[in-house]
C-alpha cells in the first residue's frame, strides 16, 4: 500500500467504520441472546445512535475525494484487491449518499424495536400486536428504496443490498425454472405410498446442546473465535477474529437444533475463514448472501444431510439419548430426509424449502411496491400456503409470524436462500469431484475435507470477487440451477423409489 496516499487515507478511515460496524453488529447478537426483556426501546435508541455516526462516516464528503485522487494514483490498476476495495467502497458511497441520515437512524430505530415486539406477538400468536411496526418499517423501507431506486423498481433496489447485480426479472425467471420440477418431485415423492418414521422421543435440552458442540467440532467451527447461543430465530452474527452463532431448542425435535446448527456453522466458517489480511476492510466479509446462503445450505443439506453423515449422526443421537424409534441406519437417513408439506420454512425439507422462498418472495414484492396492504398480509399468505403447500395454516406463528426478517426491514433477503441453494448445488458437484473421498470421511463424523475444499476455493476471498464469479471460479463453470434440481431428484428419487 502506498504510505501517505489517498487510497492508504481511505483505508484508515474504512477500518474505523468497519470496527464500529462490528460494534454495531454486537448489540444487534446481544439483543437476541442476552439483552433483558426490558430493554428494547433503550436498545433502538442505542443502535438509532450508532445508525448515525456509521451514516455519517459512509457518506462522509473526503471519501468522494479519496476515491477521485486514488483513481489519479492508479492503485487499482496494479492491485486487484485494491481495485477490489474501491469497488466496494465507491457502491457503497453511492448507495448511502442517496438515503439522508435521519431515514437511516429511523430505521434502525424501528427495526430494533420492531424485533422484540415480533418476538412477543410470535410467542402470543398476535398479528395485531404486530402490524403497526411492520407497517411502519415496511414505510420507512419504502422510502429508502425511492431513494434508491434510480429508474429501478423498489424491490430490485433493496435486493440490490443482499444480491448486488441481482433483480426480481432474473430472480422470478429462475423460479420459473425450477418450479416445474420441484413440484414434479414432489408429486412423485408424495404419491409413492412409502412411509417414512417421523423420530419421536423427548430429548432434552441440555444433551441437545452438548451433541451441538459436536457437530459444529464437525464442520470446523473454531471455538477460540466464536460460541453458540439460544435464540429464538437462529442467526450468525460477526466476522474476522469474532463470528457467533444462535441455534433453538425443541426437545420434540432435535433436527431443528442440529440443522439450524449445522447451517449457522457455515455461515460462521465463511467469515472466519476470510483471508485475514482483508480483516476490518470491505472484502473482510461475505460477498454477498446468496454466497453466504451456499455455505450454509451446502453445509446443512449436501454434507449434513447425506446418508454418510446421517450414519454417524444416528450413532451419535444413540449415545446422547438411548435408544431411538428408528433403529436402522438407512431408514434414520431416510427419516433425516423426510418429505412432508410442513408450515416452517427453517424445518422444511430440500423438496419444499424453494417453495417456501418462493412464496415469500412473491408477496414480499407486493409489499414493497404498495401492491398488497400489510393488514391484508395474513389472508394472502395463508391462501398462498394453501394453494402451494395443500394445507391451511393452523396459527399465526405457523404463518405469517414465523420470520424474524420482515421485523427487520430484510425485504429482498428471502430469494437470496434459493440462490444459495443454487450455488450450493453447484460447489457440490465440483467438491465431491475434488474430494473424491468425502464420503468416508463424513462417515467419520468429519466434515472438514469438505469444508477446507470450501476454505480454499471460495471463503477465503471474501468480497475480492462479484458473486457469481466467486462461485465459477471455484466450480469451474458458470453457476445455473440445473446441478441443484439433478441432486433433488436423484436423493430423493432414491429415497422414496421414484
Amino acid at each position: 500500500m502506498l504510505t501517505n496516499s489517498a487510497y492508504a487515507e481511505l483505508m484508515a478511515h474504512q477500518r474505523e467504520t468497519e470496527a464500529l460496524g462490528q460494534v454495531a453488529g454486537r448489540l444487534g447478537w446481544d439483543q437476541e441472546t442476552m439483552m433483558p426483556r426490558g430493554s428494547g426501546d433503550q436498545r433502538a435508541e442505542e443502535m438509532s445512535a450508532m445508525e448515525g455516526v456509521l451514516h455519517a462516516r459512509r457518506t462522509d464528503p473526503r471519501i468522494a475525494d479519496w476515491l477521485v485522487r486514488a483513481e489519479q494514483e492508479g492503485v487499482g490498476a496494479v492491485d486487484p484487491v485494491a481495485a477490489a476495495q474501491l469497488r466496494h467502497i465507491r457502491r457503497s458511497y453511492d448507495r448511502m449518499t442517496r438515503v439522508p441520515g435521519r431515514l437511516a437512524q429511523e430505521l434502525a430505530r424501528v427495526t430494533s424495536k420492531g424485533q422484540g415486539v415480533w418476538a412477543a406477538a410470535r410467542a402470543a400468536d398476535d398479528i395485531p400486536a404486530f402490524l403497526p411496526v411492520l407497517s411502519e418499517v415496511i414505510r420507512l423501507r419504502q422510502e429508502e428504496a425511492d431513494c434508491l431506486a434510480a429508474g429501478r423498481t423498489r424491490y430490485d433496489a433493496l435486493m440490490d443490498d443482499y444480491e448486488p447485480g441481482a433483480t426480481a426479472e432474473t430472480i422470478g425467471a429462475m423460479f420459473d425454472r425450477m418450479r416445474p420440477r420441484l413440484v414434479a418431485l414432489r408429486e412423485r415423492v408424495l404419491g409413492s405410498g412409502k412411509v417414512v418414521p417421523k423420530l419421536e422421543g423427548n430429548f432434552p435440552e441440555a444433551a441437545q446442546m452438548a451433541l451441538t458442540r459436536k457437530l459444529a467440532d464437525a464442520f470446523g467451527y473454531d471455538w477460540n473465535r466464536g460460541r453458540i447461543d439460544l435464540a429464538v430465530h437462529p442467526f450468525s452474527s460477526g466476522s474476522g477474529d469474532d463470528s457467533r452463532i444462535t441455534t433453538r431448542v425443541v426437545e420434540s425435535d432435535p433436527f431443528n437444533c442440529f440443522y439450524s446448527t449445522i447451517h449457522e456453522v457455515g455461515h460462521s466458517c465463511y467469515e472466519l475463514g476470510i483471508d485475514p489480511a482483508y480483516r476490518l476492510t470491505p472484502l473482510g466479509a461475505g460477498v454477498s448472501m446468496g454466497v453466504h446462503e451456499s455455505q450454509s445450505r451446502i453445509y446443512e443439506n449436501q454434507l449434513g444431510r447425506s446418508r454418510a453423515f446421517t450414519g454417524w449422526l444416528h450413532g451419535q443421537m444413540q449415545h446422547a439419548f438411548g435408544p431411538l424409534n428408528v433403529t436402522d441406519p438407512a431408514a434414520f437417513y431416510a427419516t433425516v430426509n423426510r418429505v412432508q408439506p410442513g408450515y416452517i420454512r427453517t424445518e422444511a425439507d430440500e423438496v419444499h424449502y424453494n417453495l417456501h422462498i418462493m412464496m415469500r418472495f412473491d408477496l414480499e414484492r407486493a409489499l414493497i411496491a404498495g401492491d398488497l396492504l400489510p393488514g391484508d398480509l395474513e389472508a394472502a399468505w395463508n391462501d398462498r400456503f394453501k394453494a402451494d403447500f395443500g394445507v391451511a395454516v393452523d396459527r399465526p406463528r405457523h404463518g405469517m409470524l414465523q420470520d424474524v426478517h420482515w421485523s427487520c426491514g430484510l425485504f429482498g433477503y428471502f430469494p437470496t436462500y434459493t440462490l444459495g441453494n443454487v450455488y450450493a448445488g453447484c460447489l457440490n458437484v465440483a467438491l465431491r469431484q475434488a474430494v473424491p473421498d468425502v464420503e468416508a470421511h463424513l462417515a467419520q463424523g468429519d466434515a472438514r475435507p469438505a469444508t477446507a475444499w470450501l476454505h480454499q476455493n471460495l471463503q477465503t476471498h471474501g468480497g475480492l470477487y462479484e458473486p457469481r464469479e466467486v462461485v465459477a471460479r471455484a466450480c469451474g463453470f458458470e453457476p445455473s440451477e440445473g446441478p441443484l434440481l439433478d441432486y433433488l431428484d436423484a436423493k430423493f428419487g432414491e429415497i422414496y423409489g421414484v
